[in-house]
């Protein structure tokens, strides 16, 4: 009579996992950050949830078609997107129960912001940022050097306060 293993899984030889090489890298939607072929990706992964989000909330008037080429548009829709996701997606946290209710308030609130009114008829470019001012940029580093708000040396408003407070957590021996 043959005696089985009690663990069959044992007569299997054991692989090793495969060394990591790097730590992997973090998932964040910072666009700057992304390399341009990640961007491609997101940003097609943004588009198909946005036209979602168009037709399902009815937002064919609040956000223009051309919202890929405005990038503070596209920061809101995504911080919408990733809030969508943790909130729909993600798993459920104690304490969250109405989080629905708070994604859909969060959306409400941004509908001002994502509307472009110079693009009702069509897109029309942003207005290019004003050049790099150097006055402005020799002003801030004097206000650094030389403000009180920067120099003055640290000192909490109610130091006494917390004077006492310490000194009753750690009285004398």
């Amino acid at each position: 009579m043959t005696d089985f293993p009690d663990n069959p899984a044992a007569l299997w030889p054991s692989v090793p996992p495969p060394p990591q090489t790097e730590a992997p890298q973090p998932q964040g939607w910072v666009w700057s950050a992304m390399a341009p072929p990640e961007r491609r990706v997101r940003l097609r992964e943004l588009r198909t949830w946005v036209e979602w989000l168009r037709h399902t909330a009815e937002l064919h008037n609040e956000i223009p078609l051309c919202w890929y080429r405005h990038r503070w548009a596209r920061e809101m829709l995504t911080a919408l997107y990733v809030g969508w996701l943790r909130t729909y997606e993600g798993e459920k946290t104690p304490g969250r129960e109405l989080a629905e209710a708070e994604w859909i308030n969060t959306l409400h609130a941004f509908k001002p912001h994502m509307k472009l009114p110079a693009c009702v008829g069509g897109h029309q470019e942003p207005p290019l940022p004003p050049p790099p001012d150097l006055k402005a940029d020799e002003e801030w580093e004097l206000y650094l050097a030389t403000s009180a708000d920067i120099t003055d040396p640290a000192m909490h408003p109610a130091e006494a306060e917390v004077r006492r407070m310490t000194a009753e957590l750690d009285p004398p021996l």
